[in-house]
Protein backbone atom coordinates (compact mmCIF):
# COMPACT_ATOMS: atom_id res chain seq x y z
CA UNK A 1 0.00 0.00 0.00
CA UNK A 2 1.17 3.47 -0.70
CA UNK A 3 -0.35 6.93 -0.84
CA UNK A 4 0.99 9.67 -3.08
CA UNK A 5 1.71 13.15 -1.73
CA UNK A 6 3.82 15.65 -3.69
CA UNK A 7 4.75 12.90 -6.13
CA UNK A 8 6.24 10.64 -3.43
CA UNK A 9 5.04 7.51 -1.72
CA UNK A 10 4.82 6.62 1.95
CA UNK A 11 3.44 3.79 4.03
CA UNK A 12 0.50 5.26 5.93
CA UNK A 13 -0.26 2.60 8.54
CA UNK A 14 2.76 3.18 10.80
CA UNK A 15 4.77 6.33 11.37
CA UNK A 16 8.36 6.19 10.04
CA UNK A 17 10.90 4.82 12.50
CA UNK A 18 12.69 8.16 12.86
CA UNK A 19 9.57 9.71 14.35
CA UNK A 20 9.99 7.72 17.56
CA UNK A 21 7.47 7.67 20.40
CA UNK A 22 7.18 11.45 20.63
CA UNK A 23 4.99 11.92 17.57
CA UNK A 24 2.84 8.88 18.39
CA UNK A 25 2.31 10.24 21.89
CA UNK A 26 1.46 13.71 20.58
CA UNK A 27 -1.07 12.21 18.18
CA UNK A 28 -2.51 10.15 21.03
CA UNK A 29 -2.82 13.16 23.33
CA UNK A 30 -4.70 15.07 20.63
CA UNK A 31 -7.03 12.11 20.10
CA UNK A 32 -7.69 11.62 23.82
CA UNK A 33 -8.62 15.23 24.55
CA UNK A 34 -10.91 15.37 21.51
CA UNK A 35 -12.60 12.09 22.43
CA UNK A 36 -13.36 12.86 26.07
CA UNK A 37 -14.31 16.50 25.67
CA UNK A 38 -16.91 16.05 22.95
CA UNK A 39 -18.83 13.22 24.63
CA UNK A 40 -18.44 14.34 28.23
CA UNK A 41 -22.14 15.21 28.90
CA UNK A 42 -23.24 11.69 27.96
CA UNK A 43 -20.55 10.24 30.21
CA UNK A 44 -21.93 12.32 33.08
CA UNK A 45 -25.41 10.88 32.45
CA UNK A 46 -23.95 7.37 32.57
CA UNK A 47 -22.34 8.06 35.94
CA UNK A 48 -25.57 9.47 37.38
CA UNK A 49 -27.43 6.33 36.26
CA UNK A 50 -24.87 3.98 37.80
CA UNK A 51 -24.04 5.66 41.10
CA UNK A 52 -25.59 4.45 44.36
CA UNK A 53 -27.21 7.51 45.94
CA UNK A 54 -30.49 7.31 47.88
CA UNK A 55 -31.50 10.90 47.12
CA UNK A 56 -31.12 10.21 43.41
CA UNK A 57 -33.12 6.98 43.42
CA UNK A 58 -35.52 6.97 40.49
CA UNK A 59 -34.27 10.27 39.09
CA UNK A 60 -31.93 8.77 36.53
CA UNK A 61 -33.75 5.70 35.24
CA UNK A 62 -33.38 6.63 31.58
CA UNK A 63 -31.61 9.08 29.31
CA UNK A 64 -34.62 11.37 28.75
CA UNK A 65 -35.48 11.36 32.44
CA UNK A 66 -31.86 12.03 33.42
CA UNK A 67 -31.50 14.98 31.03
CA UNK A 68 -34.78 16.60 32.11
CA UNK A 69 -33.91 16.13 35.79
CA UNK A 70 -30.52 17.76 35.45
CA UNK A 71 -31.92 20.64 33.41
CA UNK A 72 -34.79 21.26 35.86
CA UNK A 73 -32.78 21.02 39.09
CA UNK A 74 -29.22 22.01 38.21
CA UNK A 75 -29.15 23.60 34.76
CA UNK A 76 -27.30 22.72 31.54
CA UNK A 77 -23.88 23.74 32.85
CA UNK A 78 -23.97 20.73 35.18
CA UNK A 79 -23.46 18.45 32.17
CA UNK A 80 -19.86 19.73 32.01
CA UNK A 81 -18.98 19.44 35.71
CA UNK A 82 -15.58 17.77 36.07
CA UNK A 83 -14.62 18.07 32.40
CA UNK A 84 -11.34 19.74 33.39
CA UNK A 85 -10.27 16.47 35.02
CA UNK A 86 -10.48 14.47 31.80
CA UNK A 87 -8.86 17.26 29.78
CA UNK A 88 -5.88 17.38 32.15
CA UNK A 89 -5.65 13.61 32.50
CA UNK A 90 -6.65 12.45 29.01
CA UNK A 91 -3.80 14.16 27.19
CA UNK A 92 -0.92 12.47 29.07
CA UNK A 93 -2.85 9.20 29.49
CA UNK A 94 -3.62 8.89 25.78
CA UNK A 95 -0.10 9.92 24.90
CA UNK A 96 1.13 6.96 26.95
CA UNK A 97 -1.69 4.82 25.50
CA UNK A 98 -0.85 5.30 21.83
CA UNK A 99 2.89 5.47 22.42
CA UNK A 100 2.74 2.06 24.10
CA UNK A 101 0.37 0.75 21.44
CA UNK A 102 2.70 1.61 18.56
CA UNK A 103 5.80 0.37 20.40
CA UNK A 104 4.33 -3.01 21.39
CA UNK A 105 2.63 -3.47 18.03
CA UNK A 106 5.96 -2.97 16.28
CA UNK A 107 7.78 -5.35 18.68
CA UNK A 108 5.02 -7.96 18.21
CA UNK A 109 5.38 -7.83 14.43
CA UNK A 110 2.16 -5.96 13.71
CA UNK A 111 3.89 -3.62 11.25
CA UNK A 112 5.92 -6.22 9.39
CA UNK A 113 3.77 -6.38 6.27
CA UNK A 114 0.25 -5.70 5.03
CA UNK A 115 -1.13 -8.90 6.58
CA UNK A 116 -3.72 -9.17 9.34
CA UNK A 117 -2.21 -9.39 12.85
CA UNK A 118 -5.00 -9.80 15.45
CA UNK A 119 -2.64 -11.09 18.18
CA UNK A 120 -0.32 -8.11 17.81
CA UNK A 121 -3.32 -5.76 17.87
CA UNK A 122 -4.76 -7.37 21.02
CA UNK A 123 -1.40 -7.47 22.83
CA UNK A 124 -0.56 -3.88 21.97
CA UNK A 125 -4.04 -2.73 23.00
CA UNK A 126 -3.89 -4.51 26.35
CA UNK A 127 -0.37 -3.22 27.06
CA UNK A 128 -1.42 0.32 26.19
CA UNK A 129 -4.36 0.09 28.58
CA UNK A 130 -2.32 -1.12 31.56
CA UNK A 131 0.13 1.75 31.15
CA UNK A 132 -2.37 4.54 30.49
CA UNK A 133 -4.89 3.51 33.17
CA UNK A 134 -2.22 3.75 35.86
CA UNK A 135 -1.97 7.43 34.97
CA UNK A 136 -5.66 8.09 34.25
CA UNK A 137 -7.32 6.29 37.18
CA UNK A 138 -6.94 9.12 39.73
CA UNK A 139 -8.35 11.63 37.23
CA UNK A 140 -11.27 9.29 36.56
CA UNK A 141 -12.03 9.10 40.29
CA UNK A 142 -11.98 12.91 40.53
CA UNK A 143 -14.19 13.17 37.44
CA UNK A 144 -16.89 10.88 38.84
CA UNK A 145 -16.83 12.57 42.24
CA UNK A 146 -17.48 15.90 40.50
CA UNK A 147 -20.17 14.37 38.28
CA UNK A 148 -22.23 13.08 41.22
CA UNK A 149 -25.44 14.83 42.21
CA UNK A 150 -24.82 17.42 44.91
CA UNK A 151 -21.06 17.55 44.37
CA UNK A 152 -19.66 20.85 45.67
CA UNK A 153 -16.13 20.64 44.29
CA UNK A 154 -15.28 23.57 42.02
CA UNK A 155 -11.84 22.49 40.80
CA UNK A 156 -9.99 19.22 40.31
CA UNK A 157 -7.34 20.28 42.84
CA UNK A 158 -9.99 20.95 45.49
CA UNK A 159 -11.67 17.62 44.80
CA UNK A 160 -8.34 15.74 44.90
CA UNK A 161 -7.42 17.30 48.27
CA UNK A 162 -10.84 16.48 49.73
CA UNK A 163 -10.68 12.85 48.60
CA UNK A 164 -7.12 12.45 49.86
CA UNK A 165 -7.88 13.94 53.30
CA UNK A 166 -11.02 11.85 53.78
CA UNK A 167 -9.98 8.51 52.26
CA UNK A 168 -6.25 8.54 51.65
CA UNK A 169 -4.21 7.72 48.56
CA UNK A 170 -5.88 4.34 48.13
CA UNK A 171 -9.14 6.04 47.11
CA UNK A 172 -7.53 6.98 43.80
CA UNK A 173 -6.57 3.38 43.03
CA UNK A 174 -9.15 1.16 44.75
CA UNK A 175 -10.85 0.72 41.38
CA UNK A 176 -7.63 0.20 39.39
CA UNK A 177 -7.76 -3.64 39.38
CA UNK A 178 -11.44 -3.50 38.34
CA UNK A 179 -10.61 -0.87 35.75
CA UNK A 180 -7.98 -3.17 34.26
CA UNK A 181 -10.39 -6.12 34.33
CA UNK A 182 -12.72 -3.96 32.26
CA UNK A 183 -10.40 -1.98 30.03
CA UNK A 184 -7.96 -4.74 29.08
CA UNK A 185 -10.68 -6.88 27.42
CA UNK A 186 -12.39 -3.68 26.23
CA UNK A 187 -9.26 -2.40 24.55
CA UNK A 188 -8.15 -5.78 23.23
CA UNK A 189 -11.64 -6.31 21.75
CA UNK A 190 -11.71 -2.78 20.37
CA UNK A 191 -8.28 -2.98 18.75
CA UNK A 192 -8.95 -6.40 17.18
CA UNK A 193 -12.33 -5.18 15.89
CA UNK A 194 -10.83 -1.93 14.62
CA UNK A 195 -7.98 -3.66 12.81
CA UNK A 196 -10.37 -6.28 11.37
CA UNK A 197 -13.02 -3.82 10.21
CA UNK A 198 -10.38 -1.49 8.81
CA UNK A 199 -8.81 -4.38 6.91
CA UNK A 200 -12.16 -5.19 5.26
CA UNK A 201 -13.14 -1.58 4.54
CA UNK A 202 -9.67 -0.36 3.59
CA UNK A 203 -7.51 -3.31 2.47
CA UNK A 204 -4.83 -0.98 1.07
CA UNK A 205 -4.47 0.76 4.46
CA UNK A 206 -4.70 4.20 2.92
CA UNK A 207 -5.56 7.26 4.96
CA UNK A 208 -9.36 7.30 4.82
CA UNK A 209 -11.22 9.28 7.52
CA UNK A 210 -14.52 7.52 6.79
CA UNK A 211 -12.95 4.10 7.37
CA UNK A 212 -11.29 5.19 10.60
CA UNK A 213 -14.52 6.79 11.85
CA UNK A 214 -16.82 3.85 11.06
CA UNK A 215 -14.37 1.16 12.17
CA UNK A 216 -13.61 3.01 15.40
CA UNK A 217 -17.28 3.60 16.20
CA UNK A 218 -18.36 0.00 15.59
CA UNK A 219 -15.41 -1.41 17.50
CA UNK A 220 -16.16 0.87 20.45
CA UNK A 221 -19.86 0.00 20.54
CA UNK A 222 -19.20 -3.74 20.71
CA UNK A 223 -16.52 -3.38 23.38
CA UNK A 224 -18.66 -1.00 25.46
CA UNK A 225 -21.67 -3.32 25.52
CA UNK A 226 -19.60 -6.34 26.54
CA UNK A 227 -17.83 -4.57 29.41
CA UNK A 228 -20.72 -2.55 30.90
CA UNK A 229 -21.08 -4.83 33.99
CA UNK A 230 -17.49 -4.07 34.99
CA UNK A 231 -18.07 -0.37 34.36
CA UNK A 232 -20.97 -0.43 36.83
CA UNK A 233 -18.71 -2.07 39.43
CA UNK A 234 -15.97 0.49 38.77
CA UNK A 235 -18.38 3.38 39.31
CA UNK A 236 -19.49 1.97 42.66
CA UNK A 237 -15.89 1.67 43.85
CA UNK A 238 -14.87 5.12 42.62
CA UNK A 239 -17.82 6.83 44.29
CA UNK A 240 -17.98 4.81 47.48
CA UNK A 241 -16.73 7.77 49.53
CA UNK A 242 -19.82 9.87 48.75
CA UNK A 243 -22.54 7.22 48.98
CA UNK A 244 -24.84 6.87 51.98
CA UNK A 245 -25.07 3.11 51.50
CA UNK A 246 -23.06 1.52 54.38
CA UNK A 247 -22.19 -1.59 52.36
CA UNK A 248 -20.93 0.38 49.39
CA UNK A 249 -18.76 2.58 51.60
CA UNK A 250 -16.84 -0.49 52.82
CA UNK A 251 -16.53 -2.26 49.43
CA UNK A 252 -12.90 -3.30 49.04
CA UNK A 253 -12.81 -4.52 45.49
CA UNK A 254 -14.48 -6.09 42.48
CA UNK A 255 -16.20 -9.00 44.22
CA UNK A 256 -17.54 -6.92 47.11
CA UNK A 257 -18.99 -4.39 44.69
CA UNK A 258 -20.46 -7.07 42.43
CA UNK A 259 -22.17 -8.73 45.39
CA UNK A 260 -23.73 -5.44 46.49
CA UNK A 261 -25.02 -4.65 43.02
CA UNK A 262 -26.49 -8.13 42.53
CA UNK A 263 -28.21 -8.07 45.91
CA UNK A 264 -29.72 -4.60 45.47
CA UNK A 265 -30.66 -4.65 41.80
CA UNK A 266 -30.44 -8.25 40.62
CA UNK A 267 -28.55 -9.26 37.50
CA UNK A 268 -30.07 -6.39 35.52
CA UNK A 269 -28.20 -4.03 37.84
CA UNK A 270 -25.01 -4.83 35.93
CA UNK A 271 -26.51 -3.25 32.82
CA UNK A 272 -27.29 0.11 34.43
CA UNK A 273 -26.17 2.89 32.13
CA UNK A 274 -25.55 0.60 29.15
CA UNK A 275 -27.36 2.87 26.69
CA UNK A 276 -25.47 6.08 27.49
CA UNK A 277 -22.25 4.04 27.70
CA UNK A 278 -22.71 2.76 24.14
CA UNK A 279 -24.01 6.14 22.93
CA UNK A 280 -20.97 7.91 24.37
CA UNK A 281 -18.38 5.25 23.51
CA UNK A 282 -19.37 4.77 19.88
CA UNK A 283 -18.73 8.37 18.76
CA UNK A 284 -15.90 8.70 21.29
CA UNK A 285 -13.90 5.88 19.76
CA UNK A 286 -14.80 7.11 16.28
CA UNK A 287 -13.48 10.58 17.18
CA UNK A 288 -10.43 9.10 18.92
CA UNK A 289 -9.34 6.91 16.01
CA UNK A 290 -10.14 9.54 13.38
CA UNK A 291 -8.19 12.19 15.31
CA UNK A 292 -5.27 9.85 15.90
CA UNK A 293 -5.02 8.74 12.29
CA UNK A 294 -5.44 12.34 11.11
CA UNK A 295 -2.58 13.47 13.35
CA UNK A 296 -0.37 10.66 12.02
CA UNK A 297 -1.21 11.61 8.43
CA UNK A 298 -0.45 15.26 9.19
CA UNK A 299 2.99 14.42 10.58
CA UNK A 300 3.78 12.42 7.47
CA UNK A 301 2.53 15.17 5.19
CA UNK A 302 4.74 17.68 6.99
CA UNK A 303 7.73 15.36 6.68
CA UNK A 304 7.11 14.91 2.98
CA UNK A 305 7.10 18.66 2.38
CA UNK A 306 10.45 19.25 4.11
Amino acid sequence: MAEHISGQEYDYEALPSHYGLGHNMLAGAFAGIAEHSVMYPVDLLKTRMQILHPSASGLYTGLTNAVSTIYRIEGWRTLWKGVSSVIVGAGPAHAVYFGTYELVKDLAGGNVDDGHHPFAAALSGASATIASDALMNPFDVIKQRMQAQGATHKTIAQCARAVYRAEGLQAFYVSYPTTLCMTVPFTATQFVAYESISKVMNPNKEYDPLTHCVAGGLAGAVAAAVTTPLDVIKTLLQTRGITQDPEARTARGLFDAATIIQRKFGWTGFLRGIRPRIISTMPSTAICWTSYEMAKAYFKHQQDET
